[in-house]
């Protein structure tokens, strides 16, 4: 493949050559471009972040466990920080090797390997910072259409319902210029019921966060179908309130108020800050401002699902630039039903103090940092129920817009 071209940056040469490949082909058509271009880069690989957020894969693995194909570990590595600090790493072995983040419209996806083979200057480590971003978009486009990326990722087999559930998810990460998202599932192969949604608007953010009854296929197929009722009632132009209660009489329908699905439905205006929420279930909203982590009080309605013709109403709190709001699901803060750690009192997880010690990390490392935190208070034991974490960084909108009585009230 010849990717040179007349008066063309080589980011833009490397994009060309993305574009113009099969979809199940971007790890080698990227070593092509970047060998070609890059006379001091080695061959150039795809390290993809697995489930747990804890090992980078190679992309070009043939199978889950593939021998010839180690895992790096997220933790304590060059290529790890890489994929952390959504910053270049230079490892300075020999060959040294950078490592630049793979991401995507603020989702990390993993990072790119290049051996430098010669000598480099800053301008070329930053073009090849610019590819690894140019890397996620074009595997972004192209994850939906092979399976490729999705067998290199794993370590082993998923079961079903962990298959069906992560089907549903929207991604592990979104970022606009008013805010930082991040929302991560464990255990990550074998979970039951949980999950979380959200959308991105020109005017606001739509976020859900559901935490699932039973297990295995069972809970699965109950929240897909949750999930999907308030898809279609946002989706159709439903306000906040009637699409829980349409999502609510769907599943009622099904089940006859025999299954019910505990969720929280937010609605963020990217504008002012204003957050609309229904909170109809367990799943809880702790708020950082500065280092005070306190919960956000709301009235507790019924789970969709559980009567028919339920009737919902949204209460409102404002954001304030600096804010994080972390939503956790009682597989984290009410412990994980083994008898161990949950359930209140003394033993119980202390989510609050977790949330506070990540008010350094960015929001993509703040789900993956309480769930390690979670894992270390069962002292390393595999969860049994799932655990959700969801992390929102408020920045602030550029432009702010007035006028009107305010839903939230003075001070809240």
């Amino acid at each position: 493949m010849n990717v040179h071209g007349s008066g063309a940056r080589r980011p833009e040469l490397v994009e060309r050559a993305l574009r113009g490949t099969p979809a199940h082909s971007l790890p080698e058509a990227l070593a092509t471009a970047v060998g070609e271009l890059f006379p001091a880069a080695g061959p150039a690989r795809i390290l993809l972040a697995d489930y747990n957020l804890r090992a980078l894969l190679p992309a070009d693995r043939a199978l889950p466990g593939d021998p010839e194909r180690e895992a790096v570990s997220v933790h304590g590595t060059a290529a790890g920080r890489a994929f952390a600090a959504l910053a270049p790493v230079l490892d300075p072995g020999s060959p040294q090797v950078l490592y630049v983040p793979v991401t995507a419209r603020g989702e990390r996806l993993g990072v790119l390997a290049v051996p430098l083979t010669g000598p480099s200057g800053e301008a070329d480590r930053a073009e090849l910072a610019e590819i690894g971003r140019l890397t996620g978009e074009a595997l972004a486009v192209a994850w939906n259409h092979t399976d490729r990326y999705e067998r290199a990722r794993r370590h082993r087999r998923l079961s079903l319902a962990a298959e069906l559930q992560w089907q549903l998810l929207p991604g592990q990460g979104c970022a606009g210029a008013e805010f930082s998202l991040a929302g991560h599932l464990e255990p990550a192969y074998s979970i039951g019921g949980d999950g979380y949604d959200w959308s991105s608007e020109p005017d606001h953010l739509a976020l859900t966060v559901i935490n699932g009854a039973g297990t295995g296929i069972r809970a699965a197929l109950l929240t897909s179908l949750t999930l999907g009722a308030l898809r279609n009632a946002r989706r159709s132009g439903a306000e906040l309130s009637e699409q829980v209660s349409l999502a609510g009489d769907v599943v009622y329908g099904r089940h006859g108020g025999t299954e019910f699905t505990e969720t929280l439905v937010m609605r963020i205006e990217l504008a002012s800050g204003l957050v609309s929420v229904i909170d109809a279930g367990s799943p809880r909203i702790l708020r950082m401002r500065g280092s005070q982590v306190t919960p956000i009080e709301l009235e507790r309605q019924l789970p969709p699902g559980m009567f028919a013709d339920t009737e919902y109403h949204p209460e409102y709190f404002r954001l304030r630039p600096g804010d994080r709001l972390v939503i956790v699901s009682d597989g984290v803060f009410g412990g994980d039903g083994d008898g161990d750690g949950g359930g209140g009192g003394a033993a119980a997880f202390p989510v609050d103090r977790a949330v506070r010690r990540t008010r350094l990390l960015p929001a993509p490392e703040v789900p993956p940092s309480i769930i390690a935190a979670l894992v270390e208070h069962r002292r390393g034991r595999d969860l049994t129920d799932d655990a959700v974490v969801v992390c929102l960084d408020w920045n602030g909108a550029a432009t702010r817009t007035g006028g009107g009585a305010d839903p939230a009230g003075p001070g809240r």
